[in-house]
């Protein structure tokens, strides 16, 4: 039996516990040492060491290890998935925030979104009938609404509150960093490919 949480849209997420049950497992025999290191990150989610969803999987890692020390301990770990499915919309966009945030200087410059934006698109391969913009457009988009005094760098308020705003910008700076489907997702690629 899975549990239900709500979210920002009042819709309810399936919680699929024997799911997360497989994750700690997963989590214990990747790192018996109780400590996940980037590699190990990598392929604890199926991510090959140099393919397009490698530069993404360590800005998530990055966020994850919130003590800086280069790991990913089991408490991290867990305050991790706790955030995925249990954070409000502002506890989500902050860690979004770290995310984009790649030095960890305290703000966005435009080569950190763009590269992270980047990233998302080669992750989520995307693919619609209607014209997509350019990486530069969707950038100074952003910055148009979001960087408030025109500094060339977003704050995390400005990010929040950025994002807050605009339904599009919030669609494009809140990550999908459910890793339970995330996980899923990839598995459906790989078999697709066989």
């Amino acid at each position: 039996m899975g549990q239900t949480q709500p979210t920002e849209h009042n819709e309810e997420v399936e919680v699929d516990v024997a799911a997360l049950q497989e994750m700690y497992k997963k989590f214990v025999t990747e790192c018996p040492s109780g400590l996940l290191f980037l590699h190990e990150f990598k392929r604890f989610f199926g991510v090959d060491p140099t393919g397009e969803a490698s530069e993404y999987a360590e800005n998530m890692f990055r966020a994850f290890d919130k003590n800086g020390d280069n790991t990913i301990d089991f408490l991290e770990f867990v305050a991790a998935l706790n955030l995925v499915f249990r954070g409000d919309l502002e506890h989500k966009l902050r860690w979004s925030f770290k995310v984009y945030d790649k030095d960890g200087n305290g703000f966005v410059d435009r080569e950190e979104l763009r590269a992270i934006v980047e990233s998302i698109y080669r992750v989520k391969k995307v693919d619609r009938k209607e014209p997509v913009a350019s990486l530069d457009e969707i950038c100074e988009r952003i910055f148009k609404v979001v960087d408030e005094n025109g500094d060339g760098n977003i704050t995390l308020d400005e990010f929040v509150e950025g994002a807050k705003k605009d339904p599009w910008i919030l669609n494009m700076l809140r990550l999908d960093m459910n890793p339970y489907s995330w996980v899923l997702d990839q598995k459906r690629r790989k078999s697709a490919h066989f």
